[in-house]
């Protein structure tokens, strides 16, 4: 069965992540978004996710990406998973190389899917830089 994915943020950051990727990988079902408005409470963030984990089938497992780790959507998601560890999962961090990823490889295991984003999150962060010796690469990009 297909995961389900909701990503939660600060502000529309999730809304916007989700209309980036779809513009390379396509439009996804069972993908939504959570947006923690500057006057949200815990309780109303807290429904708002209940409510868009409601719109997912039941039987499907739930990954949760979230923005930052330790905020208000953060400990909203996390208490969805405290509930449930064996149907739900929370990674913090999440950017577009990330949520691709997850489209990708959502028709795996929750556990193998946690396992492939944790292993190519640290490559989906680096610094350019020019090479030092003689290759003309440098070159190129001016």
């Amino acid at each position: 069965m297909m995961i389900s994915i909701l990503v939660v943020s600060h502000g529309d950051f999730s809304k916007s992540l989700i209309q980036t990727a779809e513009m390379i990988a396509g439009k996804q079902q069972q993908v939504s978004s959570v947006s923690l408005a500057a006057n949200d409470g815990v309780d109303s963030l807290s429904a708002k996710v209940d409510t868009e984990l409601s719109k997912f089938p039941e039987s499907a497992p739930t990954l949760i990406l979230a923005d930052l780790w330790g905020g208000s959507p953060f400990n909203a998601a996390a208490k969805v998973v405290a509930k449930d560890p064996q149907k739900t999962a929370l990674i913090a961090g999440v950017n577009l190389p990330i949520l691709l990823e997850a489209y990708m490889a959502r028709n795996s295991s929750l556990t193998e899917l946690v396992n492939k984003i944790n292993e190519i999150a640290g490559d989906s962060i680096r610094q350019f830089t020019v090479p030092a010796d003689d290759d003309d690469l440098g070159d190129d990009l001016l």
